[in-house]
């Protein structure tokens, strides 16, 4: 084997090894995984919970208004229910609860890095929502 070929047939290597490399990356990053999902924690689609939570979500996502003043403030994570993460790192929103007088016992806790869990029991137990279902 010539030393061109030699040359030619090794950069033909490092091209399919950089583009496997990148297809293996990409198709990782598209594999559909939902924030939060390596917690250990359920996972339940947006759309199995009640609609208020759905209604909450849409309100998040665009940054509001809020119905409650306390929607948005650091939810401090004392029950260590969520993954250990830096005080600010979550906030809590309200998700309304028909005939309740008061906000009710529901709300949807947002991570800084988009992840989304739900609560039913007011912190005793939570699901992580994929928003996409």
């Amino acid at each position: 084997m010539s030393p061109r070929t030699k040359i030619t047939a090794a950069l033909v290597g490092l091209i399919v090894l950089a583009l496997g490399g990148w297809l293996v990356k990409e198709l990782a990053a598209d594999s559909g995984s939902v924030p939060g999902s390596d917690s250990g924690l359920p996972v339940k689609a947006l759309s199995s919970l009640p609609k208020e939570a759905s209604d909450t979500w849409k309100l998040i996502d665009k940054g509001g208004p809020f119905p409650y003043d306390r929607d948005g403030v650091i939810f401090q994570n004392r029950e260590k229910r969520l993954p250990d993460k830096d005080r600010d790192y979550y906030k809590e929103y309200t998700v309304k609860t028909p005939g309740s007088r008061d906000r009710g016992a529901r709300r949807i806790i947002a991570g800084a890095s988009r992840e989304v869990y739900y609560t039913e029991d007011h912190y005793t137990s939570f699901v992580v929502v994929d928003v996409g279902k």
